[in-house]
């Protein structure tokens, strides 16, 4: 690698798909190939470590798909989702990808997207991918049937059956699955804004309930209630959290 090379990485689940990625990138010396992903574990990992400039970006994978991926990674790059399916070219462009190329596609093709990519470097407009995916993802009108968090370079998918409540804590959440807790820098309103309201309540302005995980409601002076979960877990009822609560529960 030269010191005026850029770096990219080749995330795709298709090996067959990668190869050409990378046979068509061989014809430009100035770009560098520092790391070929074969799921959305692995990109999460490499774009951590390696801050590429440019990043081929597959939507459909196994575990993490493109999207998911760029809701977990930090730092400034070229997207270029390339996909056999054409149904996510809008949600592409809302996340600022620079281009989206549908498989198959041509080498002249491919070199129309990289020269996109290169503007977009040059004029310093590569976004922050995370914050525009995760923008995207509270408005699209769907609800999360997982919570993702990233811990350094590992990922953990906890399934919403899974957690028992969530908690703000400052600008992150904490996250309790199966007696762990996990933290993700999000706040609360926006996680709250993804999963499902007739499963998780704000019991309190800064704690989200599953209650399938509730057992009984104690009252411990006038107005005080707390929320005992199956664990033994107490958590603290608002007045207004009680009323939501106990409209769920009456349906």
């Amino acid at each position: 690698m030269t010191a005026e090379s850029l770096k990219a990485i080749i995330v795709d689940d298709e090996s067959l798909a990668r190869g050409i990625i990378r046979e068509y990138l061989s014809r430009h010396s100035d770009i560098d190939v520092v790391a070929e992903c074969g799921n959305g574990f692995e990109a999460v990992k490499a774009i951590t470590e390696l801050a590429p400039d440019i990043v081929f970006l597959d939507i459909q994978m196994p575990k993490l798909d493109g999207f998911e991926v760029l809701e977990l990674v930090d730092g400034a790059f070229a997207v270029v989702f390339v996909t056999a399916h054409d149904e996510h070219a809008l949600k592409a462009f809302d996340v600022n990808a620079v281009d989206y190329l549908l498989k198959p596609f041509t080498s002249e093709r491919f070199d129309r997207a990289l020269s996109k990519a290169f503007e977009t470097l040059h004029t310093g407009d590569a976004p922050a991918a995370n914050e525009k995916a995760r923008s995207i993802r509270r408005h699209d009108g769907g609800e999360s049937e997982r919570v993702l968090i990233k811990d350094g370079t590992n990922v953990h998918i906890l399934p919403l059956e899974s957690i028992s409540h969530i908690e703000a804590r400052d600008d992150y959440v904490s996250v309790v699955s199966r007696g762990k807790k996990y933290l993700k820098e999000q706040s609360l309103r926006e996680l709250e804004e993804r999963l499902p309201q007739d499963r998780f309540i704000r019991i309190h302005r800064s704690t989200l309930l599953n209650i399938d995980f509730l057992a009984r409601i104690e009252t411990y002076a006038k107005d005080s209630r707390v929320a005992i979960l199956k664990d033994g877990s107490r958590l603290n009822i608002s007045r207004s959290g009680y009323d939501r609560l106990k409209s769920r529960l009456e349906t």
